[in-house]
């Protein structure tokens, strides 16, 4: 079993990243979260969570333990598989994951991309009472943040249906329009989009 991998950061997107290892190129799935911790770095080291396939041999990779340990935690829940456990900790930090599972926020958890009311209800049973031993630390999370007013909830639509368009995935999408919206309301589509891809 890989337990982390280290080496030079060959290639970095915000779902993958390829580290080389003594001359192999690992690719590794991430999470934003990851992403963000690791860009402009150019030697890391991922943990590593293995998902081995009659047909395929997955790498997840996470800039910390505590991200690993908790995408496991995720993936043990029925209906919540390795893509979805990754979109989950891309459009939440660990902490605020945390902070929803334990305060039961099935309404902030829902808004995750390709998760049910059932599902969601799945995970904050399960989870609860599980995630608070994992030492992180829970970060309050307001409904602000995903919160979209009528004014601009136009603009929010347009602007992450541009971004898929050109191939970015849609959780990281999301967390940025909606950020950006978060500080200026007002701002119309095409500026969204512009600062969307500097973040992106």
């Amino acid at each position: 079993m890989i337990d982390y991998v280290r080496g030079i950061l060959d290639e970095l997107t915000p779902a993958q990243a390829t580290v080389e290892c003594h001359g192999v190129g690992y690719l590794c799935n991430i999470s934003l979260n990851t992403y963000s911790a690791i860009q402009g770095k150019s030697e890391v080291r991922l943990f590593v969570y293995e998902v081995i396939r009659e047909d395929s041999w997955v790498l997840y990779g996470f800039s910390t333990k505590e991200e690993r340990e908790l995408f496991v935690q995720l993936i043990s829940v029925s209906g919540i598989g390795g893509n979805t456990a990754r979109t989950m900790l891309s459009a939440f930090s660990p902490s605020e994951l945390c902070e929803i599972i334990t305060s039961g926020n099935e309404k902030l958890l829902k808004t995750v991309k390709g998760l049910g009311t059932k599902t969601a209800q799945r995970v904050i049973v399960e989870l609860k009472d599980k995630v608070a031993t994992l030492g992180i630390a829970p970060t309050l999370v307001a409904d602000k943040q995903t919160a979209v007013t009528v004014a601009n909830s136009e603009v929010h639509d347009e602007a992450i249906e541009a971004l898929k368009m050109l191939g970015f995935p849609p959780a990281p999408v999301v967390k940025a329009v909606r950020a950006i919206l978060r500080d200026e309301p007002s701002a119309p589509v095409e500026r969204v989009i512009k600062l969307a891809l500097k973040m992106l």
